[in-house]
């Protein structure tokens, strides 16, 4: 009995190395159509009755404004092009302040919210970071910055039903993402943090003042180069 039950657990854990890294593989190239988040809002504005919003229109990187591209960058993770998944001194800046506090701060890099984003769901737990963990290290294994980014822009979620740079463009400025001005993109980049919260058009003064932020970060941060 215990013998079969090793069996089973080895060839569950082989099969699961087996799905993901072929589902990392394939994801290196071909555009990824739907995230278990979108599935997940789907689902509760079902249930609660709201109408059903799902917007979200893949584009490649080539058709994203270097403004976004750089907006979320200073504004999530100024590391994103240096570290390796992990920024570890975020992470040690993020457990010395939540000692010290009673509100968390996290320190989840680009890499890690891709990883989240694209193969897992959202409600925190041990065993969604540990194989948020493992997903991370597999995408910066085998994906480029470049495609990191450019599956990152097209799976976050940016609004009510809004997922992805293009149709934040669209709902928030009525232009493509191709063609976001600076300000723009500051704007869609400082409601990351709570998209179902927050307007990035018209903005508050709490979102106009992360999005003038943004905009210095920007400016000191300079050219954005992948290479």
């Amino acid at each position: 009995m215990i013998r079969k039950l090793f069996r089973f657990l080895f060839k569950s854990l082989l099969w699961f190395f087996v799905i993901s890294i072929g589902l990392v593989i394939v994801f290196k190239w071909m555009p990824i159509p739907v995230t278990p988040l979108m599935v997940i809002r789907t689902v509760e504005q079902k249930m609660d009755g709201k109408d059903i919003v799902w917007k979200h229109d893949w584009e490649s990187i080539d058709h994203i404004s270097k403004n976004l591209q750089l907006a979320v960058i200073c504004s999530e993770d100024q590391n994103f092009l240096n570290h390796h998944g992990f920024d570890m001194k975020a992470i040690e800046k993020a457990l010395v302040y939540n000692k010290k506090g009673k509100r968390t701060r996290g320190a989840s890099t680009i890499s890690q919210q891709t990883a989240k984003n694209v193969f897992l769901w959202p409600q925190r737990s041990w065993l969604r970071k540990g194989l948020e963990a493992y997903f991370t290290f597999l995408i910066e294994l085998i994906w480029s910055k470049e495609r990191i980014m450019e599956v990152y822009l097209n799976s976050i979620e940016m609004g009510n039903g809004i997922y992805g740079a293009e149709a934040a463009a669209q709902h928030w400025f009525k232009r493509s993402a191709a063609n976001l001005r600076q300000q723009e993109a500051a704007a869609i980049a400082a409601i990351l943090p709570s998209p179902l919260r927050y307007r990035a058009n018209p903005a508050t003064s709490y979102i106009q003042g992360r999005k003038n932020w943004i905009m210095r970060q920007m400016r000191f941060f300079g050219p954005l180069n992948y290479d």
